[in-house]
């Protein structure tokens, strides 16, 4: 189960793009509305989440995904839910993806980059302590996969696709949504 975690101030398309994408893949993943069933984005778009916290069965979790959008970025790192799905990704060997700010404000908060490759949204890179941050709209890093912005969020989906599904899959979805990046 891949598990994205939306809270109140999240970014519509660094959520909806991996949403989309890997459902689209077959993929199972659930939002999980970390501050409440209905969350409501950055730019006030409403989203009802599939499940809450208290709802999630992290043995069951492949994946977390952590769209950015302040104070989206601020309210994950806030949430002990949050960090503790992250830190049992980590501990199982399970991927951690992260986009815009959530690379930095969360997994640069919780010291999960240090010597990897990651990306960021543009001027956050000093909250990614230790990392080798990189102006690409993807990295992977092992079992961390970061991205770069709202721009980029179609490209961090189909990174995610890939790994999680095969590069064959990510390709026909890319042809499907007559990707063009």
């Amino acid at each position: 189960m891949i598990y994205l975690m939306l809270a109140d101030g999240f970014e519509e398309v660094e959520a909806m793009a991996p949403v989309d994408v890997l459902r689209r893949a077959g993929a199972d993943l659930k939002t999980v509305g970390v501050t409440g069933r209905m969350v409501t984005g950055a730019h006030g778009v409403p989203m009802q989440a599939d499940c809450t916290p208290e709802e999630v069965d992290l043995a069951t979790a492949d994946m977390v995904i952590l769209p950015g959008g302040m104070p989206g970025t601020k309210n994950l790192y806030a949430s002990a839910f949050v960090r503790d799905a992250i830190q049992y990704c980590i501990d199982h060997d399970k991927y951690v993806a992260a986009i815009c700010a959530a690379p930095s404000v969360v997994l640069g908060g919780m010291g999960l980059l240090q010597g990897k490759e990651a990306t960021c949204y543009p001027g956050m890179e000093d909250g990614m302590a230790g990392a080798n941050a990189q102006p690409k709209p993807y990295c992977i890093a092992g079992k961390i996969i970061t991205g770069r912005a709202a721009g980029a969020a179609f490209d961090f989906a189909l990174a995610l696709c890939a790994v999680l599904k095969g590069e064959a899959v990510a390709e026909q979805v890319r042809r499907d949504i007559v990707y063009v990046g």
